[in-house]
């Protein structure tokens, strides 16, 4: 019966230290997962930078969606494609240096959602966005970049607004 009981307290210890070593793993695998996003993500500006077309849009899932500044620019990928074509051909697409950048992780380690501090040619923008690990592979899902407003700005910005936001509107009305 002793030997039972003793026995059985070994089997207990393993497996209690080998479920401290999963989290110990996941904990560094969560590391090098963020390193893979922030490459990703870094690449992808870089390839806005040099005008590389084939290069952004490999980064992008085939349902990507990416929200632009103004209130008509909800685009899937083809239509961003599109939009942006004109710019890569012309050499100058734009060019976004991160400032910041925040990245977070389902449990899985295969599903990310990042926020990132951009300083562009408008001034200081916000990127956030969502990735998806498919095939030992990540692909934005959805991108939105938005231009911060100072607070005690706000006033000034809603009045430059208020006559194309009216019109923008008016579609939505039934």
């Amino acid at each position: 019966m002793m030997k039972n009981i003793v026995t059985f307290l070994c089997f207990i210890l393993l497996m209690s230290s080998c479920n401290l070593s999963k989290k110990e793993a996941i904990k560094i695998n969560k590391s090098s997962i963020k390193q893979e996003i922030n490459t990703l993500l870094n690449d992808w500006h870089l390839a806005a930078t040099e005008a590389n077309y084939n290069n952004y849009f490999s980064k992008m899932d085939s349902i990507s969606v990416f929200i632009g500044t103004d209130a008509t620019e909800n685009w899937n990928k083809q239509q961003f494609e599109a939009f942006s074509k004109p710019y890569f051909d012309n050499g100058k697409a734009w060019d976004f240096k991160t400032l910041e950048r925040n990245i977070y992780l389902n449990s899985e380690g295969n599903f990310a959602w990042f926020d990132e501090l951009l300083n562009t040619w408008m001034g200081t923008c916000r990127g956030s966005g969502v990735l998806e690990k498919k095939d030992n592979s990540w692909a934005i899902k959805h991108y939105v970049l938005s231009v911060p407003i100072p607070n005690d700005d706000i006033q000034k910005v809603i009045a430059v607004k208020q006559e194309k936001d009216s019109i923008f509107l008016s579609s939505f009305k039934k």
